[in-house]
C-alpha cells in the first residue's frame, strides 16, 4: 500500500507497506533524493552505480541520490513498512529493467 503522509511545496512524505514478495521495482528520479526510513523490517534498498545493498531494520535509514537506480524489498521476500521523504524537484519515476 501507498499512503501520502504529508505533502508541501518543497517536500513529500509517503509511507509504503510491502507484503510478502512485494517490491518497488528498479527505477530512478531525475531531481529528487529518496530518504528511506524503516518502520518495520528488515528491508533492503539496492542501488546500481554504485552497486550497493542497504540493509535496514526498524529505525534505520539511507538515502538514494537523483539519477541512481534503486530497488526496494523486504529482506528474503518478507514484509516491510517504511517512509520515503522526498525533497524539492519533479516526483518523476523512470522504470529501469531488472
Amino acid at each position: 500500500g501507498f499512503e501520502t503522509v504529508m505533502e508541501g511545496a518543497d517536500m513529500r512524505v509517503v509511507m509504503l507497506t510491502l507484503g510478502p514478495g512485494e517490491c518497488v521495482p528498479w527505477h530512478f528520479h531525475s531531481d529528487i533524493t529518496d530518504h528511506f526510513f524503516c518502520l518495520e523490517g528488515p528491508m533492503v534498498v539496492e542501488t546500481r552505480a554504485p552497486r550497493r545493498q542497504n540493509h535496514l531494520t526498524a529505525g534505520g535509514s539511507c538515502a538514494v541520490p537523483p539519477k541512481t537506480a534503486h530497488y526496494v524489498h523486504g529482506k528474503d521476500g518478507g514484509p516491510c513498512r517504511f517512509l520515503v521523504l522526498q525533497g524539492v524537484g519533479a516526483y518523476d519515476n523512470h522504470p529501469v529493467g531488472g
